[in-house]
């Protein structure tokens, strides 16, 4: 076994003592709609485990390991529908400078990024200010932003760290689909540091991740499915029996390997390539598949376990609505689809 394929391995056998891939759903049916939607102590033993730290270079405190190792571990958390804020930590990690790192990498504070202000995004421009250490203007969709201590915010020309609690921040927390949140944070004047850096490159790696996240989740959920058309029984017959459901079930086995295929691809681009425009055409590829082949195999999954399938008591429906969640962000396969083809060098006119 190669170097490489080993860290992969041990990075995905860690996973199992917080994610399991055989575990129940208990944990995250009772913490939905639930504030601030994840548990804080399992957060902590995720840092003790140094997940949030795992880009983060060795000088700083982290492990620095690659996108292949990050992938590994979030595609092992969507199996698990793991609520806590592993990748948008993880993005604001990568961005924070080392006197800020190592109270956030061993689970104290939990800093989250707020760039987005339009729905299906992936521009970390906008329209917050800093100005003489002020901060002002309005993020949005910041995934378990009620639970952050802190926030990394894109402005002009780099970034400005702001303390939830901060005179002049004001965060509305809406609820998500899944059962988790996001929210919008209003910055009124508030006090703000400064921080150097741009935050395009975590973007990139965050919408991977998401897509690796999304392919875990398909995962799951097919085998989920796989097992009970071995046991459903109608008509006399186990229901995987029926050669109709054989043929359904192999269209979605062909999108968890194509998803699959990809999404490893992208992760080796993004540790091996050096070019910027290769490295967001391998992310947009792979972030416009999972999220199509998300929707098809979750809905597909439910479809082939019947009306129970489309009830709240039923594991395939936490599926679904993780999907409607995550599909879209860090870009829809919408947005994606048509970055592909401008960025892409083999779809360039000579």
């Amino acid at each position: 076994m190669s170097a490489a394929s080993e860290s992969l391995r041990m990075i995905r056998e860690s996973a199992a003592g917080i994610a399991p891939r055989t575990g129940d759903f208990r944990r995250i049916r009772a913490l939905r709609f639930t504030e601030p939607g994840f548990d804080k102590g399992v957060w902590r033993q995720m840092c003790e485990m140094g997940w949030p730290g795992l880009l983060v270079s060795e000088a700083h405190g982290g492990s620095g390991l690659g996108v292949q190792e990050f992938c590994a571990l979030t595609e092992e958390l969507g199996a698990s529908l793991l609520p806590e804020p592993l990748i948008p930590a993880a993005f604001a990690a990568m961005l924070l400078p080392g006197d800020h790192l190592e109270s956030v990498l061993s689970g104290e504070r939990i800093v989250l990024p707020a760039w987005q202000e339009k729905p299906h995004s992936i521009d970390v421009t906008g329209s917050c200010v800093l100005s003489g250490g002020r901060l002002s203007g309005r993020k949005m969709f910041v995934s378990m932003g009620i639970g952050a201590d802190a926030f990394l915010v894109t402005v002009p020309g780099g970034l400005a760290l702001a303390e939830r609690n901060a005179p002049g921040v004001h965060v509305v927390s809406t609820g998500a689909q899944d059962g988790g949140n996001f929210a919008t944070v209003t910055f009124d004047n508030a006090p703000a540091e400064a921080v150097a850096g741009d935050a395009g490159e975590a973007l990139e790696v965050a919408a991977l991740a998401t897509s690796a996240y999304l392919l875990g989740a398909m995962d799951r959920v097919f085998g989920i499915t796989l097992e009970y058309l071995k046991t459903r029984e109608q008509f006399g017959r186990k229901i995987g029996t029926f050669q109709a459901l054989q043929h359904r079930s192999a269209d979605l086995k062909i999108q968890l390997a194509l998803t699959a295929a990809t999404v490893n691809a992208a992760a080796r681009t993004m540790d091996e390539s050096k070019d910027a425009r290769v490295r967001k055409a391998a992310v947009s590829r792979a972030k416009a598949r999972a999220s199509d082949a998300a929707s098809i195999v979750t809905r597909g999954c439910i479809q082939l376990h019947g009306g129970i399938g489309y009830t709240d008591a039923a594991d395939p429906g936490l599926f679904l609505r993780k999907m409607m969640v995550l599909a879209p962000m860090y870009g829809s396969a919408a947005l994606h689809r048509a970055r592909y083809q401008a960025t892409a060098p083999d779809l360039d006119e000579d």
